[in-house]
């Protein structure tokens, strides 16, 4: 049996429209179950490339302290001095290996938390100390 739509009450009229309008929208959740992982693996990308450029950056920068006090034979109290043995008797080895840290930003918060890790880089830079006459 048919029922005109001018004798539907108005509130089923509405509810009617509401479930037409639910089912012509289609793709909704298929496009968030593909954007928000997307956008969880690059923020993950985005942490991996910020954090490996601040530890060449500061790998760099350990390097060039290393090299600058092993020249000018000032040494700061965080530095280690290695003596290296050697067969010659007029050559006498010592390695100035210097330390620095830093803190990695967070961009996706509990990543590293949840991997395990500390937000931070430890890099050693390392010299020949060179004998002042």
């Amino acid at each position: 049996m048919f029922i005109p739509v001018c004798f539907i009450p108005v509130h089923r009229r509405k509810i009617h429209t509401l479930l037409s309008l639910f089912r012509k929208d289609q793709g909704n959740v298929e496009s968030s179950m593909v954007l928000i992982p997307l956008l969880i693996l690059f923020l993950v990308g985005l942490q991996i490339i910020i954090a490996t450029n601040i530890r060449n950056g500061d790998l760099a920068l350990a390097e060039s302290d290393a090299s600058t006090r092993a020249i000018s034979g000032e040494l700061a109290v965080s530095d280690e001095v290695i003596e290296l043995n050697s067969p010659d008797s007029f050559t006498h080895i010592r390695v100035l290996v210097t330390h620095r840290r830093s803190l990695v930003p967070s961009i996706v918060p509990g990543l590293i938390e949840l991997l395990g890790g500390a937000p931070s880089t430890n890099v050693k830079g390392v010299a020949i100390m060179e004998d002042v006459n």
